[in-house]
């Protein structure tokens, strides 16, 4: 347990976090949205630091990040808690888990040197706070970052986009990518299956993008839900727009898991749709996943010879000069060397 940073304290110990964006007041005693940030008399403190409750050795491809570091493994750490409540949460079991007394906080205790001598150890060139959202162990998530950075390893976020600005600006200086996901795009969407704002979504990507953050965009897209051409028009068109077009968008098949068990999995036709939105708002690099046969090869936008190819999200072929398409010596954007 470790005293939480990015709060301040109110009257009658009562506490308000301006961690991430619910700015939760918490009274004595009590937890925030997050269920990992307890005010215990007047302090606030994060229940999860140094509680690794997941660790593994990865692909990059799997964030999904493919413009960063491509053929390369990230070594990949969570705790418990997450800010948001998604009916079909992935990893449930941790980031919907209610902890109870400190102690009982399940997970490994690790430091973040021993995070950094790890991910070194296993010849990762970064390392990825995931699996559950980051920003509720941003303060441990910090603390490895600046280890990693000082090391020579990239740090990753793949997150639901919810951080405060004030939370960002420390973290931004040893953060070098993120993949966020952009759930769908309709605040009545977001209220629905996330428990978030869609508005507080988009200017925290923003916000990313805004400090020179590597940014990747990933929607699974769900039948019924956030599969309409206004939806997904819209999406593709805010990546181009706001973000530029360079901004990888991953385009993901949902199958029924969770609380989300009423639905068939995605259609590969509402995939294609998605595609064609990305096409239209001219975005350069377009996935497709959890889909066998997706969408994983990396084409030059230029002259549209393939230059990473990719299975599985494994590197089958990569044939970068550098950042350069070896075919017309155009530079594709990401993060390569």
């Amino acid at each position: 347990m470790r005293e939480a940073l990015f709060y301040e304290k109110l009257p009658n110990d009562v506490v308000e976090c301006f961690l991430c964006r619910h700015h939760c007041r918490i009274a004595p005693g009590k937890r925030g949205i997050c269920r990992v940030r307890e005010n215990r008399a007047g302090r606030l403190m994060s229940l999860v630091y140094g509680r690794v409750v997941a660790e593994h050795v990865d692909p990059v491809e799997k964030k999904p990040l493919f413009h960063v570091l491509p053929g390369t493994t990230s070594y990949s750490i969570a705790t418990v808690g997450c800010n948001f409540r998604c009916r079909h949460c992935q990893n449930y079991t941790i980031a919907q888990y209610e902890p109870g007394p400190a102690a009982e906080v399940p997970g490994q205790t690790t430091t973040p040197e021993q995070v950094v001598e790890r991910a070194l150890r296993n010849g990762c060139r970064s390392i990825s706070y995931t699996y559950t959202e980051p920003t509720v162990f941003c303060e441990y998530a910090l603390d490895c970052a600046r280890l990693a950075s000082a090391a020579g390893l990239k740090n990753i976020f793949v997150t639901n986009g919810y951080i405060t600005p004030r939370a960002l600006d420390a973290v931004a200086p040893v953060l070098d990518a993120a993949n966020i996901d952009l759930k769908g795009f309709t605040d009545d969407f977001y209220r629905r299956v996330a428990g978030a704002r869609l508005a507080e979504v988009l200017e925290c990507i923003r916000d990313y993008r805004r400090r020179g953050i590597w940014l990747e965009i990933t929607t699974l897209v769900i039948p019924g839900e956030n599969d309409s051409d206004e939806q997904l028009d819209g999406i593709a068109r805010f990546i181009a727009e706001e973000l530029g077009p360079d901004v990888p968008w991953h385009i993901s098949r949902f199958f029924p898991q969770y609380r989300m068990t009423d639905r068939e999995p995605t259609p590969p036709a509402s995939l294609e749709r998605a595609i064609e939105a990305g096409r239209r708002a001219g975005l350069r690099y377009l996935y497709v996943g959890n889909l066998a046969g997706g969408r994983e090869n990396t084409d030059c936008p230029a002259c549209k010879a393939t230059v990473v190819r990719r299975g599985g999200f494994q590197v089958l072929d990569n044939r970068l000069a550098g950042n350069a398409c070896p075919q017309c010596g155009m530079e594709l954007a990401g993060i390569f060397v």
